[in-house]
């Protein structure tokens, strides 16, 4: 006997999912969807990298399992049944749902990150200790810097940003300032009354620190700037140390080595807290650091933020006075 309260089976309501009898084989439909927008198997096949026979085959296939042909099979041509035209656009609707979910889903997993290119001197100096300000408004953004005197390929290489120094008028992308030089010591060594520096002829017994230069090229060129605006012939030094990275050259200014050519606004932080002091006036170089993004990253929000970012804090630095902090 029935239980009083128990419902009969044909009342029951029945869950299930979805029968694999109740749709076309799901494989073959990548082969539907090519021949009909196409309309040729031979374009399909060629898509698919199927033979145009094999692609014949699968739509008679899904046909014999649907029990109505999709295709009329004309001369040299192929057109929709209205049985096609209706599975064409269901079709083409399950798939691009699939595509958008499958987009949503990746986007969910994947990192957010923003890879940057620039010279070392502009990371260490200027960027790297600017850089929290960023990463603390955009904490989930992985930053990458790529710090190389190499010109790499955006593309090629997965970089969204780059800060290159080029000639004003000449740079690619967005100006972020123009570079200014001029001589940087260390306090005592401008007060070492042994050593005075009280006029550029003073140089003539200090120590030049300067990177290492392509094979031709002095290794004071990047003094010329200066020595041109103060009308001065070239100056040699009383002796050299050479360094592979600019960073290594303003280490050794801090250190009351010798006298380097000083990049502003690269050692501004510098010049406002005395670690280095400026003993003539400065010029500009006709140098200016440029922004570029990549084609590919202009859809990266985070890279665009990042290029913003990177504007802005260049207009506060240049509000930014001697002694005076953020």
């Amino acid at each position: 006997m029935q239980p009083r309260n128990a419902k009969s089976p044909a009342s029951a309501t029945v869950v299930r999912g979805i029968r694999r009898a109740e749709l076309p084989p799901l494989n073959l439909l990548y082969s539907f969807e090519a021949a009909a927008r196409t309309l040729s198997f031979t374009h399909a096949a060629s898509e698919l990298f199927l033979t145009q026979s094999a692609v014949s085959r699968q739509i008679q296939q899904i046909e014999s399992g649907l029990g109505i042909a999709l295709f009329e099979r004309r001369h040299r041509a192929l057109a929709l049944t209205e049985a096609g035209k209706v599975m064409q656009r269901a079709v083409n609707d399950c798939l691009e749902r699939l595509r958008d979910a499958t987009a949503i889903v990746r986007a969910t997993q994947a990192p957010r990150q923003v890879a940057i290119t620039t010279t070392p001197g502009f990371a260490s100096l200027w960027l790297i200790p600017r850089l929290a300000h960023f990463t603390a408004s955009h904490p989930s953004v992985d930053v990458r810097i790529s710090a190389t005197m190499d010109l790499l390929d955006l593309q090629r290489s997965g970089i969204d940003v780059s800060v290159r120094l080029s000639t004003i008028g000449r740079g690619v992308g967005t100006a972020l300032f123009e570079e200014q030089v001029l001589p940087v010591c260390a306090p005592q060594l401008l007060n070492n009354p042994a050593l005075p520096l009280k006029k550029p002829a003073d140089l003539a017994r200090h120590t030049l620190l300067a990177i290492d230069t392509p094979q031709g090229q002095p290794l004071n060129i990047d003094w010329e700037p200066w020595f041109k605006v103060m009308g001065l012939p070239e100056l040699r030094m009383k002796n050299t140390l050479r360094f592979t990275q600019y960073s290594d050259v303003v280490a050794a200014a801090v250190a009351g080595q010798g006298v380097a050519i000083g990049r502003l606004p690269l050692l501004d932080a510098m010049l406002r807290d005395g670690r280095l002091v400026a003993p003539f006036g400065s010029a500009a170089s006709h140098f200016g650091y440029f922004v570029n993004v990549a084609p590919r990253s202009a859809g990266n929000a985070d890279a665009q933020d990042f290029v913003r970012w990177l504007l802005a804090e260049a207009e506060l630095a240049k509000t930014l006075e001697p002694g005076k902090s953020r």
